[in-house]
């Protein structure tokens, strides 16, 4: 991976500080979510993505974020309950953060630097944006929130090859 990807601190929704180069030669599937969304059901193809891939060199890393309709209101505490009592989520998930904005995170900052949107916008449109990562760190792929998890199949395999 890219140095400057490897060194952003992301801290645990348990509050573990983590780096990037903590999944150094994965495939990572970086997501921001939020609990109370439409797409929120997604949580669920996110674990089984997690489940069918992580022997293989897949994580799924869940970023909550509340920046979009106010659809993440929870503490930590709230949030981890709700995805494990509601998806059996257990890949790995973060403190809530911020993606767009002054207050982005440094690890949205660089991911939607190196993979825009649609028209070469930066900014994320919604909650269950997606950054699939690959092994190497260089090749970043963005999907926007309608795409579904298990759509990304595809793509998985050919990053888990």
């Amino acid at each position: 991976m890219s140095d400057k990807l490897l060194s952003i601190p992301c801290t645990t929704i348990t509050g573990e500080q983590k780096t990037l180069g903590d999944f150094a030669g994965k495939a990572l599937l970086v997501v921001n979510t939020a609990s109370q969304c439409g797409f929120t059901p997604q949580y669920k193809g996110l674990e089984k993505l997690w489940q069918s891939y992580k022997d293989r060199g897949l994580v799924v890393l869940g970023f909550p974020c509340n920046q979009f309709g106010k659809q993440e209101p929870g503490d930590e505490r709230d949030i981890s309950q709700f995805c494990e009592l509601n998806f059996g989520v257990s890949f790995p998930l973060f403190r809530k953060i911020e993606v767009n904005g002054g207050g982005a995170h440094p690890l949205f900052v660089q991911l939607k630097k190196r993979a825009p949107g649609v028209l070469g916008s930066e900014r994320i449109k919604w909650n269950f944006t997606k950054f699939l990562i690959g092994r190497d760190g260089q090749t970043i792929k963005r999907f926007a929130p309608l795409t579904k998890p298990e759509d990304l199949t595809a793509e998985i395999e050919a990053l888990l090859k």
